[in-house]
């Protein structure tokens, strides 16, 4: 897969002149189609934050005679693109006390506005931001702020993986309201949905002429009934191979980066296990460009696998400080340049106060 460019116009969803391509070939088949478009656009501002958002609906074409479609424009040239991801972010403020004095922006200030500057940024939220719902029999619950997002999003984030074993720690309801926020915050989420289906759907950028694709799996299961299924809401399995397999396949047609956020592992393990890296090369081999690891509550080092970085574990982010080693954190960085070559790097951080990550290196 091939690169993307910064500082471009933001969009959920296809281009528009690809997407009238797609829906003229499919009605000169006479084929009825069904596709998903949501669209956000981001426009830069003098301090270069990335901001609004507008959501086009679900719509359904229908098989009827088209004209014969006439010559398509030139596409602009692709740019190099700056994506990054981190570990488990927690908005909970009975967890990490700080946001009850300091406020939210407390989890972003450390980061010199990295989020803001890039492309593309992508989080693991590690809890349900609802109000509503019942915390389920686990031993631990968290429960997110709604009032974190708009900070989050004014922060430089993009999209939030709800593929992890505290999304639904209030219930399905619970789980499908955070996903409603954060859609609410112009933050796409991912790994969870009403159902399967949802679950696996990617959320897609259109930046300098490049389609992204970003995908989420939660392979630490806390209960069967966490996994989404036909009209079950839940996330999507990161157990099950040959669906992430399916899903990654699915998202490679129809963008030209795709890059997959996962929950795997056990807990304080500082290298991958077998049938994790298993998983990461079966998804590489189906057409992911970068794998963005999580869970463990460690830092574990960043590999590739031909060609693409692999970040087994990228730790705590924003989240307590309970020790060095599980303060000792990093932001995965991954460049593209235009003439599609991908290097995936890690930026040093620690967590110098609970909930608050500042930059190292």
């Amino acid at each position: 897969m091939s690169a993307v460019g910064r500082g471009g116009l933001h969009r959920r969803g296809r281009g528009p002149l690809r997407l009238i391509w797609l829906v003229l070939l499919v009605l000169a088949l006479g084929v009825g189609a069904v596709y998903v478009r949501i669209r956000l656009d981001r426009t830069e501002t003098a301090a270069g934050s990335k901001r609004s958002a507008t959501a086009v609906p679900r719509a359904t074409t229908a098989a009827t005679p088209s004209p014969s479609p006439s010559p398509s424009p030139t596409e602009p040239p692709r740019g190099a693109l700056v994506v990054h991801a981190t570990g488990d972010v927690n908005m909970d403020p009975s967890y990490i006390t700080n946001f009850q004095t300091r406020g939210f922006e407390y989890a972003w200030s450390g980061l010199d506005g990295l989020f803001r500057r890039d492309d593309l940024t992508v989080i693991n939220l590690e809890c349900a931001v609802s109000t509503i719902g019942s915390p389920v029999p686990k031993e631990f619950t968290f429960r997110g702020d709604p009032a974190s997002l708009p900070v989050m999003h004014d922060a430089g984030v993009e999209v939030a993986d709800l593929g992890n074993n505290h999304s639904g720690d209030f219930g399905p309801a619970a789980l499908l309201d955070t996903r409603a926020n954060l859609e609410a915050n112009d933050i796409a989420a991912v790994g969870a949905g009403r159902d399967d289906v949802e679950a696996h759907a990617p959320a897609l950028f259109d930046v300098n002429g490049w389609t992204i694709a970003v995908l989420g799996f939660g392979g630490v299961v806390p209960a069967p009934d966490w996994i989404a299924g036909p009209g079950h809401p839940g996330m999507a399995d990161g157990d099950d191979v040959p669906s992430m397999v399916a899903a990654v396949k699915a998202a490679d047609r129809v963008a030209d980066l795709v890059f997959v956020a996962i929950h795997w592992g056990v807990e304080l393990d500082l290298t991958p296990r077998a049938d994790d890296v298993a998983r990461a090369h079966a998804m590489i081999d189906a057409g992911a460009d970068a794998i963005f690891g999580h869970h463990t509550h460690r830092l574990n080092p960043m590999d590739t696998y031909k060609g693409r970085p692999i970040f087994w574990s990228l730790g705590n982010f924003v989240w307590p400080n309970f020790s060095v080693a599980g303060a000792t954190t990093a932001v995965a960085e991954v460049r593209v340049r235009p003439n599609g070559k991908i290097t995936g790097r890690l930026l040093p951080a620690f967590i110098e106060d609970a909930g608050h990550p500042v930059l190292t290196g």
